[in-house]
């Protein structure tokens, strides 16, 4: 049974680099929030409602975490296999669906706006993860995962290759932004915008994130390089940048060497390590300041507050 840290500074957070000192605050703990999920996905705050949502895909609904009362709810059932979660510059909530193999936008009204399902008159494949950038343009990953099984998705014939995808601000236009990825799987970017960061989750003979320029334009990446190399049994999930643009990534693979969070410095280098109990899949700040780390694990939500903010757009 899982405890969190009875002692002070948290030795679950794990200090790789001296520039991850100033991240870690000494006092601040990792605790766990909710358990009972068969895999947490896409977690995303709401700071006008005080809470945090969180896909739980086999179960195929989204739960929803209140920061006053601690209780944990359905927020959407069923959610169509959803996956990712974040919000547009309007506060809107935008969602990937596995099952639903589309892209879907939560109006106020809780009515629901679909805003890809096809690209050059075929099916997506499941949409994984999703950001939106300044300019209100949504950007998503395509990969196959939920073809494969009833688990997390439908089976069914792929139509398209593995791409990245970018929706217009005005939600009229889709344009693949990268093609043929090996299992395009968490995405976000440079604080300033001029970095694209992508995990490859089927890249050999090592998972990967590549990271790319962004065009003066703002509308395409390109220059696509190694920003970090995961090695043997490296597994980076999905990835958000903070304030300083470094980047904090789900990662494990069922070990203990493995689980948790890694944090990428904007050079590649590994500053700090928060352990988990389980494989994290994904990441996002969140609470008042931004400054609360959220993490959906294999069958769990946690949390810890660090001495950063998450960049805008996450």
């Amino acid at each position: 049974m899982w405890e969190p840290s009875p002692i002070y500074p948290d030795p679950s957070i794990e200090i790789l680099d001296p520039r991850f000192l100033k991240y870690r605050l000494f006092n601040a703990a990792v605790e766990r929030l909710a358990t009972g999920l068969r895999w947490g996905e896409g977690p995303v705050w709401l700071g006008d409602q005080r809470c945090l949502l969180v896909s739980d895909i086999p179960n195929d609904r989204i739960l929803r975490w209140d920061e006053e009362t601690g209780a944990v709810t359905v927020f959407r059932k069923p959610s169509h296999k959803a996956n990712g979660n974040t919000r547009d510059r309007q506060g809107r909530l935008v969602t990937c669906e596995h099952g639903g193999r589309r892209v879907i936008r939560t109006e106020y009204d809780g009515s629901i706006t679909v805003l890809a399902s096809h690209y050059e008159g075929r099916r997506l494949n499941s949409p994984n993860d999703v950001v939106v950038k300044s300019d209100g343009s949504i950007w998503f990953t395509d990969p196959h995962f939920g073809l494969l099984s009833h688990y997390e998705g439908e089976p069914a014939p792929q139509e398209l290759p593995q791409n990245v995808y970018r929706i217009d601000p005005d939600g009229l236009g889709i344009a693949a932004v990268a093609e043929n990825v090996a299992g395009p799987n968490g995405l976000c970017f440079s604080p300033d915008e001029r970095t694209f960061y992508l995990v490859e989750s089927r890249a050999t003979p090592h998972r990967l994130i590549a990271a790319y320029d962004v065009t003066a334009d703002g509308r395409a990446i390109a220059n696509r390089r190694v920003f970090v190399d995961a090695g043997p049994g490296g597994t980076p999930d999905g990835i958000r940048c903070d304030v300083d643009g470094n980047l904090w990534c789900g990662w494990g693979m069922g070990t203990p060497e493995l689980d948790g969070v890694m944090v990428f410095a904007p050079d590649g280098t590994a500053i700090g390590r928060i352990r988990l109990p389980e494989r994290c899949a994904n990441v996002c700040f969140g609470g008042r300041h931004r400054n609360r780390l959220f993490m959906a694990t294999g069958r769990g939500i946690y949390a810890v507050y660090v001495n950063t903010q998450g960049a805008p757009g996450g």
